[in-house]
């Protein structure tokens, strides 16, 4: 039997290069560190239904507990020195469940609006925006209509604003999160650069 879900697939911006950069130790440990923040931030009924690769897919009854948990996602891991920026897209549809597994065109439009999203957003569908209890209550900005692939009509879509009142600075070379640049190498002549080690300073300056 078919049944209506909220779903969030989510993922890291930059894990590729940060695979590239620091090899496939560092990465492990960081999806590690993902996991570990997703399972923390878990609301109410959410749980995390899968991982692939960088990729989570957290579902849920209720739109409302789906988009608190994406909330603390985003707020946990843009504050995490040294991490990566979440993208994400949310979606409340009808899916078929056999066993463990979800099927469903709402599965796919999910991961379509994630992989449209920008580094350190989430985007919603206005099927999932639709099914908030008080959508007043959530920072969401609408971002016009959406053509997607294989989707016949266009398709109005929000994006779920993440406030971050720190500093932060992005490594050109790995994409990651510079938040204590105490800690981190500046480079010595482009002011406001900053490189997780002096690894990452060198391969920039190499280019």
């Amino acid at each position: 039997m078919e049944k209506n879900i909220a779903i969030l697939m989510a993922d890291l911006s930059g894990y590729t290069a940060l695979t590239e950069t620091h090899g496939a130790v560092a990465a492990a440990d960081l999806i590690d560190r993902y996991i570990g923040i997703v399972e923390s931030c878990l609301i109410g009924d959410c749980h995390l239904h899968e991982r692939t690769g960088d990729e989570i897919m957290v579902i849920s009854n209720s739109p409302d507990f789906l988009l608190a948990t994406a909330i603390k996602i985003g707020k946990y891991t843009s504050s995490e020195n040294n991490f990566l920026q979440v993208h994400g897209g949310l979606h409340y549809g009808k899916v078929l469940q056999r066993g463990n597994s979800y099927y469903g065109s709402a599965i796919n439009l999910t991961s379509r609006i994630a992989s449209r999203a920008n580094a350190g957003s989430v985007w919603c569908s206005d099927e999932f925006v639709n099914a908030l209890s008080d959508k007043s209550d959530f920072p969401l900005k609408s971002m016009g209509n959406q053509v997607f692939k294989n989707v016949s009509i266009e398709k109005e879509v929000f994006e779920l604003c993440i406030e971050n009142s720190e500093s932060v600075y992005i490594d050109p070379v790995c994409r990651m999160l510079i938040l204590d640049t105490n800690k981190a190498t500046s480079h010595p002549t482009e002011h406001g650069k900053y490189f997780c080690s002096s690894e990452c300073l060198g391969i920039y300056n190499a280019d």
